[in-house]
């Protein structure tokens, strides 16, 4: 996955209240972006997230019954989470400890996410996820 979707979910237009949203992995939203929108085979889909076939299909399988849940019931959806790493580069702050990873790449990084530090370096750990 290069990187995670630029929102942080959907909401129904017309329901009032806060249902409990379903909550779609990013692994699951990756697979349906792959397989619905890219129109990629589960074979071709799952060399792209380098996972087997089967294990592809377990994840997509999951996130359309999490879509039909939310369409059906009228919640929202939130993405977040799972076993994925994103395509970008690592950082470490010297002040703070933290690593922070910087998926824009047209951009700079200058200071930690953390602690606003301008004492960071790429950390060589990280470059390769």
């Amino acid at each position: 996955m290069t990187n995670p979707p630029h929102f942080k979910g959907y909401k129904p237009i017309g329901i009032e209240g806060d249902n409990e949203p379903v909550t779609l992995n990013f692994e699951e939203y990756e697979a349906i972006r792959l397989s619905d929108y890219e129109m990629h085979g589960q074979v071709k889909a799952s060399e792209i997230m380098e996972i087997s076939r089967p294990t592809f299909a377990r994840i997509y399988e999951s996130a359309r019954r999490k879509v039909a849940q939310a369409f059906v019931t009228g919640k929202a959806i939130i993405f977040e989470g799972g076993k994925v790493y994103f395509d970008s580069d690592w950082f470490c702050c010297k002040q703070c400890g933290c690593n922070f990873n910087h998926p824009e790449k047209d951009k700079e990084i200058v200071r930690c996410a953390l602690c606003g530090s301008e004492s960071i370096e790429q950390c060589p750990d990280f470059k390769d996820l």
